[in-house]
Formats: structure tokens, C-alpha cells, sequence
């Protein structure tokens, strides 16, 4: 039973083949008017309505699959976008970082050349808190006794004068600037020589004045205010401040002439903006 169905099938086949290869040959065979010829036409002309329909309404769905795909393309990329953004944006805040604190050290380095500030052993720092109630008065930096800082160490930045430290802990400390209305700083102009004492001004926690002159004192506008680095003056205390570090600018001096008279100054440092400084650890040994 098995066989003969085999061999039937086998017989069907061949003969299917035969077929095939005859009208194959026919139709090859015959001019553009042959019989087989008009029964292709015929096939076309009856299929191609039939199959153009099809395709019109088929067309929503194979734009519909292929709005979704490209949708899921244009996602993609999109995000791939996105993430090389962010990873530009990144790098660039990083390299603008790094530019910053370049020009920073650069500035502190040629201030520390200047004003002969490399014996005093400068410990760089970086501010890390600002207490937005004393914004003009105290600062906290990540170096403390750790890194050789104890207190009463005057601080500088590539500016000029920015305080001194008040309180130290093992791996931070606390600066009072020299805004702070408790600080006291021998100051004397840097051409002329006079000398007198840097504080705050009240009500004026940006200016700084330049007091305790004599009639005979002459101080003018656009003179240069830096440190005395002598005995204070209120204390007599050894001044924690090595001399000849820049403090501001006189930008006026009220009653000239007298005994009266002082001189406002603005300070070089921007104590709004601190970011990197220098910490003094070495007490200048030319301070009495």
C-alpha cells in the first residue's frame, strides 16, 4: 500500500515536471500573439485591479508599520543625541573648572613671587561654605590642622588679602575675611610708607578704611594699601599678616590734612567669589 502510493506521487510529479517544461517551451516558442500569450494577458488584466486594491488598502497599515519603525529609529537616535550632549556638556563644565583654578594658581603663584610669600609655606585651599548670613564676614576652607593650618594664619588668594583663620579642625578651618567688623589690620600705602590701621567701615561691609593717620600723613586717591607685617597698633599682638600683601586700593580720603582725616579702600580680593587660596602657615620672620 505504502509503494503504490509513493509511486503515484512520484508519477504525479513527474508528470507536473513535464508539463512545466513543455509550456515553458511553448511559450518561449510562440510570437507575442501566441495562445499562452493571451492567457498571460488575460491572468494580468483580471489580477491587476485585484492587486492594486490590495495595495491601497493594505497601504495605511504598511505606513502605519513604517511611521512606527521609523518612529523607534528617531528614538533612538534621539536619545543617543541626548547622551553624547550631556557627556559634551560635562566635559565642558570640567575644562572650564580646571581653566578657572589654572588662572587662579597662575595669579597666586606670581603674588607669592611678588610679595616674597614662598617662605611663609602657602597651603592652597579651596573654599567649601559660605554662610549666606555673614557672607562678608566668614568663609570655611577643606584644610585644617591636618595640612599644617592653625589658627591665627593670615589667608590670601591671587587677589591680594582675604583674612585669616579663626577656627581649625583636623581637616577644615573657618576664615574671618577682612571685611569682618572684628578685624584689625596694620596696613601702611605701598610708596609713600605711611602707615596706619585697616578696618571695616560701618554700615559699608564692602569698603575698608585706611585710619590712624596724622595731619602730616599724605594719602591719595589710587595709592595702594598693603600690609604693615609690624606689631598692631590696638593689641600689640605680632600681626598674623606677612607684609607687603596687597590689601585694595584708596578710592577717596575724607578731611586731607588732619588729624581727622582717613582713606577708603577697596579691596583687591573679591570675598563675594573666593574660591581657591593660600593659607600662610610660616609666620613671616621679618614681623615684630
Amino acid at each position: 500500500m505504502y509503494d503504490k502510493t509513493v509511486r503515484r506521487r512520484r508519477a504525479v510529479l513527474g508528470l507536473l515536471v513535464a508539463s512545466s517544461l513543455i509550456l515553458l517551451t511553448v511559450y518561449f516558442g510562440e510570437s507575442a500573439g501566441g495562445g499562452l500569450h493571451s492567457v498571460q494577458r488575460g491572468v494580468l488584466d483580471v489580477v491587476s485591479p485585484v492587486q492594486e486594491g490590495a495595495s491601497r488598502a493594505l497601504k495605511p497599515v504598511r505606513d502605519l508599520f513604517g511611521w512606527a519603525g521609523d518612529t523607534l529609529d528617531a528614538k533612538g537616535q534621539l536619545k543617543s543625541v541626548r547622551k553624547e550632549r550631556d557627556a559634551l556638556r560635562t566635559e565642558l563644565v570640567d575644562t572650564q573648572a580646571k581653566l578657572r583654578d589654572a588662572s587662579q594658581l597662575k595669579s597666586q603663584e606670581l603674588l607669592n613671587g611678588e610679595a616674597g610669600l614662598n617662605d611663609n609655606a602657602p597651603v592652597r585651599a579651596r573654599v567649601i561654605a559660605k554662610d549666606p548670613n555673614l557672607w562678608f564676614d566668614q568663609v570655611t576652607i577643606d584644610k585644617g590642622t591636618g595640612s599644617g593650618v592653625q589658627r591665627n594664619q593670615a589667608v590670601i588668594n591671587g587677589q591680594g588679602l582675604v583674612g585669616r583663620v579663626t577656627e581649625v579642625t583636623g581637616s577644615t578651618a573657618i576664615v574671618t575675611l577682612i571685611t569682618n567688623h572684628t578685624t584689625q589690620i596694620g596696613g601702611k600705602v605701598s610708596d609713600s610708607g605711611v602707615q596706619g590701621l585697616v578696618g571695616v567701615e560701618a554700615g559699608h561691609p564692602t569698603e575698608l578704611v585706611l585710619d590712624d593717620l596724622s595731619s602730616k600723613d599724605v594719602v591719595t586717591r589710587g595709592q595702594i594699601v598693603v600690609t604693615a607685617g609690624t606689631t598692631s597698633k590696638v593689641d600689640r599682638f605680632p600681626s598674623p599678616y606677612p607684609r607687603n600683601i596687597p590689601v585694595g586700593r584708596v578710592t577717596s580720603v575724607d578731611d586731607p590734612g588732619t588729624d581727622d582725616q582717613r582713606a577708603h579702600v577697596a579691596p583687591f580680593a573679591d570675598l563675594r567669589r573666593l574660591d581657591l587660596v593660600e593659607v600662610l602657615t610660616k609666620r613671616d620672620s621679618a614681623a615684630k
